[in-house]
């Protein structure tokens, strides 16, 4: 026998591969569709008989052993176990209710951090928690959906499609509500971990880079200094005209170390940004590019020192980029601030045809840019004019 299909005459939403949930608004009652949902709510009381027990260990075992040595580790690591149920039940709700559910992120310093760290991360988990409350709730639920469908099997089988129908979107709306993630700020934290990472190794690679400049540059010339001046004071005495010849040799030497010092110093923060701000550093890096750039920097006050020097080495690299690739005649610098942003573009009339997977550094420039919630647009075509747009969220300056 056929029967219509419960809510027929409209289109009911269903998560499916193809786009958010659709369900067929036309079917017979007794359909695969009705079929996936009617299982779905008979194994709804052994699932939930299962959930519920681990929720009540979990909380009264965690609850008692919470003033001892492991009574907070054993509760962290229930609440882990917590995730994973959840997600066996968004897998059987996405095979058998066509649910689709986005997978929580990973528990933030899942692999980073201290054991501190991850106890705590572990312990706040809002994932855990809400599929703890989800287990609870569930029993009877389960129990209701169970004997439902189990006696309307045999009695009430003509009505049995419109009431697997009505409560299989009830199991619906409970697992998007309390089993999908916390979809902006669960994104974010992803988003921001991923960005903690690219942070730790600029910062590492910026320090090899400095130990390697301060070895092969100003460390060997200051060894080279040292031994010329011993060899001069040996021939002192003997050869006062040598000796002469060899300090001013070393004057030079240490003019060379002095140069190389600074503009390491340079590179690690300027003072001429501490001191002056970014009008100054960055008219004083335009000076020495090899194309004539104009700089304009638009600020009525100066943002925080962290902001500030991820901007003027996010031009001075673009900079460098500018002498090395772009055969351009003119650049141009501007900086300005709207609203809560700090905006950088930067321009050239050269040969265009800059990727962000070109070798010139770009794709790094905006790695860094993003792990600060910052932006970074590239438009270069063949031919030029290339220009480069950056974007930092504006902090104040601490006083």
């Amino acid at each position: 026998m056929t029967a219509p299909s419960p809510g027929a005459g409209r289109t009911d939403e269903r998560d499916g591969p193809d786009g958010p949930d659709r369900l067929p608004p036309l079917r017979p009652a007794y359909d695969a569709y009705t079929w996936k949902e009617i299982l779905y709510l008979l194994l709804n009381l052994p699932v939930a008989v299962f959930g519920f027990a681990y929720a009540v260990t979990v909380l009264a075992a965690g609850g008692a052993l919470t003033l001892t040595v492991i009574g907070l580790p054993l509760l962290a690591a229930c609440l882990l176990g917590s995730r994973q149920l959840g997600k066996l039940e968004r897998a059987r709700a996405r095979k058998l209710l066509g649910v689709r559910v986005e997978e929580p992120s990973p528990l933030p310093l899942a692999k980073g951090g201290g054991p501190t760290q991850r106890l705590w991360m572990a312990l706040k988990d809002p994932v855990g928690w809400r599929t703890l409350l989800y287990d609870l709730i569930r029993l009877p639920w389960g129990i209701l959906t169970f004997c439902t469908v189990l006696v309307s099997l045999f009695v009430l089988w003509p009505v049995l499609p419109y009431l697997a129908r009505g409560m299989a979107n009830l199991d619906r709306a409970m697992v998007r509500g309390l089993l999908s993630p916390s979809d902006e700020l669960e994104r974010r934290i992803a988003e921001l971990e991923s960005d903690r990472g690219i942070v730790v190794d600029t910062a590492a690679a910026d320090l090899r880079r400095i130990e390697r400049d301060l070895h092969d540059g100003a460390q060997a010339r200051l060894v080279n200094l040292a031994m010329g001046l011993g060899l001069a004071k040996e021939k002192l005495l003997e050869d006062p005209d040598t000796a002469a010849s060899m300090v001013e040799e070393a004057h030079g030497e240490v003019k060379l170390a002095l140069q190389e010092l600074r503009d390491l110093a340079r590179g690690i923060h300027p003072a001429v940004l501490t001191d002056r701000g970014l009008d100054a550093a960055l008219s004083s890096v335009a000076s020495r590019c090899t194309v004539p750039v104009t700089v304009a920097v638009d600020l009525v006050e100066r943002p925080a020192a962290a902001i500030e020097g991820i901007a003027y080495f996010t031009v001075s690299e673009l900079l460098q980029n500018i002498s090395k690739h772009s055969r351009a005649r003119t650049a141009a610098v501007d900086v300005w601030r709207t609203e809560e942003r700090l905006l950088i573009q930067v321009r050239d009339d050269g040969q265009g045809g800059a990727r962000l997977d070109g070798g010139s550094g770009m794709r790094g420039l905006a790695d860094r840019l993003g792990a600060v919630d910052g932006l970074f647009v590239l438009d270069s075509p063949a031919g030029g004019p290339t220009v480069v747009t950056a974007e930092l969220p504006w902090r104040d300056r601490e006083r």
